[in-house]
C-alpha cells in the first residue's frame, strides 16, 4: 500500500475513532476531556414544548418598520434564552408577527408571561408629602423634556392598560418618572432579606440621577411601576449613591424571576399579543422517534443487502463506508449541535440514499472497465475517477437546493424546513467524504493484499 493511500487510512482511522467517541453517551472519555457527556439535541416535536405566535398588538392601521420588529425580536430572543432552556427559535414572520419555539418548558403559562409582557419599567416621582398610590394600582406618568433617562413611548402600551389610563385621566395625578428600567445594567432575584426582591444594577447616568434624587428627597416616596401598574413605592430612607437597589413588592420566587428577566433583557419596543399557541407533548416525540429508528433500520438494511448481493465484495466495503458515513454524520450532529427533529432525521436518512447513489455510480463504472478489458487496480481507479463529475455535480445541486430551502425556512419562520435542509446538507457533505476516500481507500486496502486478478466475480462481473 502507497504511503499516500496509508496515510489517508490513519487520518479515516482516527476521524472514526473520534467519531464513536462523540456519539457513545456518557463514555469516561468525554468526561475526562470536556468534564461532562455529549448528547444530541432534540427539537420541538420530539422532546415537547411549546410553540408561539406572537403578533404586535396595535391598531390594523398603524405600520410597523422592520427595525421595530427585529428589536422586539431581539427583547423576546434575550428573554426565552434567559429561561434555560435549549437551542430555542425566534423568528420575524411577516410585518407585525414573531415565531418562538421553545423546547423542553415546563411551565408554558409562565413563559408566555415572560415573553409578551411589555416589560416598562419605571422609577416614579411621589411629590414631597404625599402618600404613594396603592399597589397594583394604575397610574398616569410623564416623562419630562429633555429626558435624562428614555421614558420610553406611552403609545407601546398594551390596549387593556392605555383604556384603564384613560378612564382615570379625569380623577388620578399625573406623576413625573425619573427613569426608566433602560438605565438598568442588570436585574436579579434577591432573597438574602428572607424576602423574595429583585436587585439591580445601574449604570453611570442612572446611577448619578438617582443619586441626586434620592439625596434630596430623604423621606418621600419613590414608586417602582411597570407597564403603568404599581408594584412597590417604598420610602426613601438615605441616600442611595452606590448605583444599585432592591425592588419590593408582592413577588414569589416566579413572579420575581420573570420580573428580573424582563428587567435585565429590556422592555419591548412594540406590545405583543399571542395569536396562536400550541403544546407539544414528549408522548408524540419518543413515538416518532421509535417509529423513526425503525424506518432507518429497516432501510439500511436493506440498502446494505442489495449493495452486498449485486455488486459483492465493492458492495461489502460500501456497506463498512455506509457504517463509516454514519457514524460521521451523527457525530457532526452533537458537535455542531444541530437540533433533531423530524423532517432532519427525513433529511439524514433521504442522504444515506446521496451516499449509496456515489458508490452504484463507482461500481458500475468500474464493472465497465473491467469489461473493457482493463485490470483490477486500474478499473477501480478509472471508475472512482469517471465517476468523480456525475457525483460532483450531482451533490452540488443537492447542495444548492438545501441552501435555498434554509434561507427559504429563515425568510418565512419554518424552522422545520431548516432542519431538513441542515442534516441533508452535512449527510451529503460527509457521504462525498466516504465514497470517494473512504471506500477507495478500503479498496486498495483489500487489492494489495489480496490478488483478486482472476477472481472477477467477486465485483459483481
Amino acid at each position: 500500500m502507497s504511503g499516500r493511500r496509508l496515510t489517508w487510512l490513519l487520518v479515516i482511522v482516527l476521524i472514526v475513532a473520534s467519531a464513536i467517541t462523540i456519539v457513545i453517551p456518557n463514555n469516561p472519555v468525554q468526561t475526562a476531556l470536556l468534564g461532562r457527556s455529549l448528547a444530541p439535541i432534540q427539537g420541538l416535536d420530539l422532546q415537547g414544548g411549546l410553540r408561539v405566535l406572537l403578533e404586535a398588538d396595535v391598531p390594523a392601521g398603524q405600520a410597523l418598520t422592520p427595525e421595530q420588529m427585529d428589536a422586539a425580536r431581539g427583547v423576546v430572543e434575550r428573554r426565552v434564552n434567559g429561561l434555560g432552556v435549549a437551542e430555542p427559535l425566534v423568528q420575524v414572520q411577516g410585518d407585525r408577527r414573531i415565531v418562538v419555539e421553545i423546547p423542553g418548558i415546563t411551565n408554558p403559562d409562565a413563559a408566555i408571561a415572560t415573553l409578551q409582557q411589555t416589560g416598562l419599567l419605571e422609577f416614579v416621582i411621589i411629590p414631597s408629602g404625599q402618600l404613594p398610590p396603592a399597589e397594583g394600582s394604575t397610574i398616569l406618568t410623564f416623562c419630562p423634556n429633555p429626558v435624562a433617562i428614555d421614558c420610553g413611548n406611552p403609545s407601546q402600551l398594551p390596549p387593556a392598560a392605555t383604556t384603564a389610563i384613560t378612564d382615570t385621566t379625569a380623577t388620578q395625578p399625573t406623576y413625573v418618572t425619573l427613569m426608566t428600567g433602560a438605565a438598568l445594567t442588570n436585574a436579579n432575584v434577591d432573597t438574602t432579606s428572607g424576602t423574595v426582591a429583585i436587585s439591580f444594577q445601574l449604570g453611570s447616568q442612572g446611577t448619578t440621577l438617582f443619586a441626586t434624587h434620592t439625596t434630596s428627597n430623604v423621606g418621600n416616596y419613590l414608586a417602582i411601576v411597570l407597564d403603568k401598574t404599581v408594584i412597590s413605592a417604598p420610602v426613601i430612607n438615605s441616600p442611595i449613591t452606590g448605583g444599585t437597589g432592591l425592588i419590593s413588592g408582592q413577588f414569589d420566587l416566579e413572579s420575581a424571576n420573570r420580573l428580573a428577566l424582563q428587567l435585565k433583557y429590556g422592555s419591548l419596543p412594540v406590545p405583543l399579543k399571542v395569536a396562536q399557541q400550541s403544546e407539544v407533548g414528549p408522548t408524540l416525540g419518543q413515538d416518532s422517534i421509535r417509529r423513526s429508528e425503525i424506518a432507518g433500520i429497516i432501510g439500511l438494511s436493506a440498502v446494505i443487502l442489495f449493495m452486498m448481493l449485486y455488486y459483492r465484495l465493492p458492495g461489502v466495503i460500501a456497506a463498512i463506508a455506509l457504517g463509516f458515513y454514519a457514524v460521521i454524520t451523527f457525530a457532526l450532529f452533537v458537535i455542531i449541535p444541530v437540533t433533531l427533529t423530524l423532517p432532519g432525521i427525513a433529511g439524514f436518512i433521504l442522504s444515506v440514499g446521496v451516499a449509496v447513489d456515489a458508490n452504484i455510480l463507482i461500481f458500475e463504472r468500474m464493472k465497465e472497465e473491467l469489461r473493457g478489458g482493463r485490470s483490477l487496480r486500474a478499473a477501480v481507479d478509472t471508475g472512482f475517477g469517471r465517476a468523480w463529475p456525475s457525483i460532483r455535480d450531482s451533490n452540488v445541486s443537492t447542495l444548492i437546493t438545501c441552501t435555498i430551502l434554509w434561507f427559504f425556512g429563515s425568510a418565512f419562520g419554518a424552522s422545520l424546513v431548516q432542519g431538513f435542509a441542515l442534516t441533508l446538507a452535512l449527510g451529503v457533505a460527509v457521504s462525498l467524504f466516504t465514497a470517494i476516500l473512504v471506500t477507495r481507500t478500503l479498496m486498495h486496502l483489500i487489492l494489495d493484499n489480496i490478488d483478486f486478478s482472476e477472481r472477477h466475480a467477486w465485483f459483481g462481473i
